[in-house]
């Protein structure tokens, strides 16, 4: 019993430890400094271990800045998921959907970041996670607008795939603008978000037009 019990503090331990390190890495990132530039030491000096203690947790930097990405993807999924329950209370989908996106990039520079630089980055397992998480993304926008839409799925498909490439590279400006480019950069994104979901629609029943006449 006592050996489970140790077991289990130790895997605690180890856990804390391992978030520390993602945390430090993530505090090191800025706007002149990406993850390439980052030293182990450095990482591990503040994340309070000693370099060689790193390796008990990733073998390499290139896992750490995986598990990285896996992270800032996941977080940014929840905060989305929450919105969508918001909107089941009442509230536009497109605002409430934007706003959270737009207030994560605010809160978490650091996260969209390290999704930016490495979507275009040199590595391939870097380039290959993000477009992963992005798939995710659109995956999951694709799902709520099956049972949101009474349209064939490859339309929710195409235009989740559209919201998402725009949504993501609106966020790239975002990270440099202050509160009121920031709302002017919503109301845009609202704007562009709702042409395309209306363009689906007007594509969707102008094929049902075209068929019933052949």
């Amino acid at each position: 019993m006592k050996n489970i019990k140790t077991g289990g503090i130790r895997a605690q331990q180890k856990e804390r430890t391992r978030r520390n390190l993602i945390k430090a890495a993530f505090n090191q990132l800025n706007a002149e400094q990406g993850f390439t530039s980052l030293s182990l030491r450095e990482v591990a000096r503040e994340a309070g271990i000693a370099a060689t203690s790193f390796y008990r947790h990733f073998r390499d930097m290139d896992e750490l800045g995986l598990a990285m990405v896996d992270e800032s993807g996941l977080t940014l999924r929840q905060l989305l998921r929450q919105a969508r329950k918001r909107i089941k209370k009442g509230g536009s989908v497109l605002r409430t959907s934007i706003t959270t996106f737009i207030e994560f990039i605010d809160k978490n520079p650091k996260v969209f970041l390290l999704l930016l630089r490495e979507r275009a980055g040199t590595s391939s397992a870097f380039r290959s996670a993000i477009a992963r998480e992005i798939q995710y993304f659109i995956v999951e926008l694709t799902d709520y607008l099956d049972n949101a839409n009474q349209i064939p799925h490859h339309y929710n498909e195409a235009q989740a795939e559209a919201m998402v490439t725009i949504a993501f590279n609106a966020g790239a400006e975002a990270i440099d603008f202050d509160i009121a480019q920031r709302q002017k950069l919503i109301e845009d994104l609202i704007f562009q978000l709702r042409m395309i979901s209306q363009g689906a629609y007007y594509l969707y029943h102008k094929e049902q037009i075209k068929q019933s006449n052949d």
